[in-house]
């Protein structure tokens, strides 16, 4: 048996909570920016993150609401996603503090930066991944503003390269998943898929 819940009925808030705790788990997009003059650099993390485009390589990340950190994209036109790593999952989330605006959450949190190579925003210097992005876009949705990037640079730390190529398992990334859980990594499963020409014949 199934319980049905009517988002017209339950209001923004419970479905919300609903919706964050059944579509799981959820890479986070820690975005660090500058604010328009320069001399403020924010970082924030938002689980609501995916890849949007191959070619040109584009990412997106949802901003509920009007935050420092879209404010700052739409100024600047400039934004880094620093992957969120098992390691630094405190800092992460001392990031999603509702500080004042105008206050550094690298400088409350105490979080190193580093230099970016393409963009003005610094990156998280402890993250073994930075895509370094220029604005594409963004789509105004209800109460929050989905923000599309190119990705006009990646960095990815050396230790987390098998072959040259970044291994999950050396990356370690979080999860957002419902209420205050997070997830860190679990078992791996692989798997290759079926070509259609290799379809066993009979198999529905």
């Amino acid at each position: 048996m199934r319980i049905d819940f009517d988002p017209q009925t339950m209001g923004t808030a419970a479905f919300y909570k609903l919706l964050t705790a059944v579509v799981v788990p959820r890479p986070i997009a820690w975005v660090s920016t500058v604010s328009p003059d320069g001399f403020v650099q924010n970082l924030a993390p938002h689980s609501f993150f995916t890849v949007a485009c191959v070619s040109p390589p584009v990412v997106q990340f949802t901003s509920v609401g009007r935050k420092d950190s879209l404010r700052n994209i739409e100024a600047t036109r400039q934004f880094v996603v620093n992957l969120a790593p098992e390691h630094l999952f405190e800092q992460v989330n001392a990031t999603a503090t509702d500080f004042p605006h105008g206050v550094s959450e690298f400088d409350q949190v105490g979080i190193a930066r580093e230099p970016s190579r393409v963009v003005k925003p610094p990156r998280v210097a402890a993250s073994p991944v930075a895509l370094e992005c220029e604005l594409h876009s963004t789509v105004l949705l209800g109460d929050s503003t989905v923000v599309f990037g190119r990705v006009v640079h990646a960095a990815v730390s050396e230790a987390v390269l098998v072959d040259g190529h970044p291994d999950v398992r050396k990356l370690r990334p979080l999860s957002r998943l419902g209420k205050d859980e997070w997830g860190t990594m679990g078992e791996v499963l692989e798997i290759s898929r079926i070509p259609y020409a290799d379809w066993p014949d009979g198999v529905n």
